[in-house]
């Protein structure tokens, strides 16, 4: 019986150790990994957005669930960058970031996050693709792919993907209309 409390003690002084020791690692590194975090932001934002004097991930509207990042230059909101995604790409989810203009042209788009088949549909990432949807808008597009009727090129062998991006840009565009008024008469302007 002795053996048995003397193991668990032991135990849980090791199990407490490594769990305080965790928690100082994790809390060390923290400002560590939010500046690696705001870099990789600043460095998508910068891909999407038209030439800025100030710091769209700082100069930020929120309005419900959605983000909204602004670009200024010489005080005037020039372009409006927002992240959308979908779970309907072929390996799961797709993230996509997305720079329009403040009528609501695109400016360029990214893919942030994917898990697309290697070859086939992580051809979404190229610049072929991303160039599509430059100068596209809800007005002046039809938001499919081609085999769909659509205006957009689908990758041959992985048409799931490319449909799952136009479907993600569309919906974002439509959130973003929905929301201009608020956005560009400043909302909730987080500093």
């Amino acid at each position: 019986m002795k053996e048995i409390v003397k193991l668990v003690s032991v135990l849980t002084v090791v199990c407490v150790l490594a769990g305080l020791s965790l928690s100082y690692v994790s809390s060390a590194t923290q400002e560590a990994r939010d500046y690696q975090d705001r870099l990789e932001l600043l460095s998508s934002l910068s891909m999407v957005l038209p030439e800025h004097d100030n710091e769209p991930d700082k100069d930020v509207v929120e309005i419900t669930d959605k983000t909204y990042y602004l670009a200024k230059k010489d005080g005037e909101i020039n372009g409006v960058a927002f992240i959308t995604s979908t779970d309907k790409g072929y390996s799961g989810l797709i993230r996509v970031i997305v720079g329009v203009q403040p009528d609501g042209e695109i400016i360029s788009i990214g893919i942030l996050e994917q898990k697309e088949t290697p070859g086939l549909g992580s051809k979404i990432t190229e610049d072929w693709f991303i160039d599509q949807y430059k100068g596209k808008s809800l007005e002046n597009a039809r938001w499919a792919v081609k085999k769909d009727n659509g205006d957009f090129e689908q990758i041959s062998g992985a048409t799931i993907s490319p449909r799952a991006v136009t479907g993600a840009v569309q919906k974002g565009l439509q959130a973003y209309q929905e929301d201009k008024q608020e956005i560009l008469g400043g909302g909730d302007v987080v500093q």
